[in-house]
């Protein structure tokens, strides 16, 4: 089937950039040593743990990883009391992130496939157009920075998804990016379209090759995005199946048009599923039939797709996908919601042995909320950015409550520490790595000043 955008409008910038996906193994980018605070210290709050939440407990961070999870108070380190909610940080496992620097497109109808909006005049004016000129003007991973701090001060410490010219293919991540080059390997492979005829076709069975071979274990395919009962997208989903793409390491991203039968079959296959139901709530008019798939056992993560059509914040997508999943009649805990953004999430991503649990020997990508309700994983569920007191990755304090980071940080930075109001509350924030094997790392300040002089109505981070 042919893409009816590239059949209509040719190869332009704007289309390359929005369907590259990751077909080959990326080389490692180059390494900067994060700012890791100069002594172990502790962190006192109720606890998200595999096993369940304490209401009080303690996590030590010792170079880098979670070195003891206690409910007794350590004695041997310092003891930082957060009186909030301590739990993995997030992960958003689906994103278009250097497009994050807009702000939320209204679109004028609904449609009936994700090839009918982008070929849609609205969309080329409100976003193919300044994303062209953006790519021009400014620095590569300029968007793909201001994104990652966006997700950041959300609580975010991994996405998918910034697989672009303008992605952080080249420099060390502010945030992980969790299908390219991690912990040492790059497992993942992502695409936003299926081949089309012999185009993307050897670059894609090379995909299904490494899948086989068991050197891939995560493959993000964007597939079957529109309505129910759309001949498009059913006529996807058959291609998928036929194509050999149905497969354990495959994460089929949005499936908004899947019939529960279509489902029934991709469960059976393995696959597992990352649902972003605002953006389709608001191009389509319906989303997923997410509580199919959880009753066949489908895996689910969620991602906050991106800012033109979905939700601003990954919590924000999480509050969407719980109403969405009560009018499904498939209500769930706080726990299990919690689960779709952070050890789901890991499992989906395939880096669970490394990401998505508070647990010893883990990296220390830790999230502190403040705390406004008992139920700690209810906590989660009703927060929103402006409860986010704390983000460490890799023990590195990257986001903090301006009068947390000194303490907590030790003094150690990467240079380009920045004081913020964040929805009214004093934050510290940095951007920067120790010891940088390339140019420093730029501030948001000047990551901003170059979007804004470029394309004046960037999508505010703090709104």
């Amino acid at each position: 089937m042919a893409d009816p955008v590239t059949a209509a409008s040719g190869r332009e910038s704007f289309d390359e950039a929005y369907r590259r996906g990751i077909t080959d193994e990326l080389p490692p980018p180059p390494r900067r040593q994060r700012a890791l605070p100069p002594a172990p210290f502790a962190l006192r709050g109720a606890v998200i743990t595999p096993e369940g939440a304490w209401s009080n407990g303690y996590v030590t961070v010792a170079d880098g990883r979670i070195d003891r999870v206690s409910r007794r108070r350590p004695t041997s380190v310092p003891v930082h009391d957060t009186g909030g909610v301590i739990l993995p940080g997030l992960l958003d496992l689906h994103g278009h992130p250097e497009f994050n620097v807009f702000a939320a497109w209204e679109p004028p109808k609904l449609y009936a496939n994700r090839y009918a909006w982008r070929r849609s005049t609205a969309y080329k004016q409100l976003v193919r157009d300044p994303q062209n000129a953006l790519r021009d003007a400014v620095p590569p991973q300029t968007q793909t920075r201001y994104a990652e701090v966006r997700a950041l001060v959300g609580g975010v410490t991994g996405i998918q998804g910034a697989a672009s010219a303008s992605s952080s293919s080249g420099a060390e991540p502010l945030v992980r990016n969790l299908d390219r080059w991690i912990f040492g390997a790059h497992r993942a492979r992502s695409l936003v379209d299926l081949p089309s005829g012999n185009f993307g076709k050897e670059s894609f069975d090379r995909i299904v090759a490494h899948i086989a071979a068991g050197t891939v274990n995560a493959f993000y395919l964007h597939l079957s995005e529109g309505r129910r009962g759309d001949d498009v997208s059913t006529e996807e989903f058959q291609r998928f199946l036929d194509l050999g793409a149905a497969t354990p390491a495959t994460n089929i991203i949005h499936g908004s048009a899947l019939t529960a039968a279509h489902l029934n079959d991709a469960a059976d296959a393995g696959c597992r599923l990352v649902w972003s139901p605002q953006s389709n709530l608001r191009l389509y008019g319906e989303t997923t039939l997410a509580a199919e798939a959880l009753r066949r056992g489908m895996p689910l993560a969620l991602g906050a797709d991106w800012l033109p059509s979905g939700s601003t914040s990954l919590l924000a997508e999480l509050k969407v996908a719980r109403r969405e999943l009560a009018r499904q009649e498939h209500a769930l805990p706080a726990a299990d919601l919690v689960a779709m953004v952070t050890s789901v999430a890991a499992r989906v991503a395939g880096l669970d042995e490394h990401l998505g649990s508070i647990a010893v020997g883990r990296p220390a990508d830790l999230l502190v909320l403040e705390r406004h309700h008992r139920d700690p994983y209810e906590n989660v569920c009703l927060a929103d950015p402006s409860w986010v007191d704390l983000v460490c990755i890799g023990g590195d304090i990257t986001y903090a409550r301006a009068d947390w980071f000194d303490t907590l940080s030790g003094g150690a930075s990467g240079g380009a520490i920045e004081d913020l109001v964040a929805w009214g509350k004093p934050m510290r924030l940095d951007t920067g790595f120790q010891s940088p094997a390339t140019a420093p790392s730029p501030s948001l300040t000047e990551i901003r000043a170059l979007l804004t002089s470029a394309y004046p109505p960037v999508g505010p981070i703090f709104a």
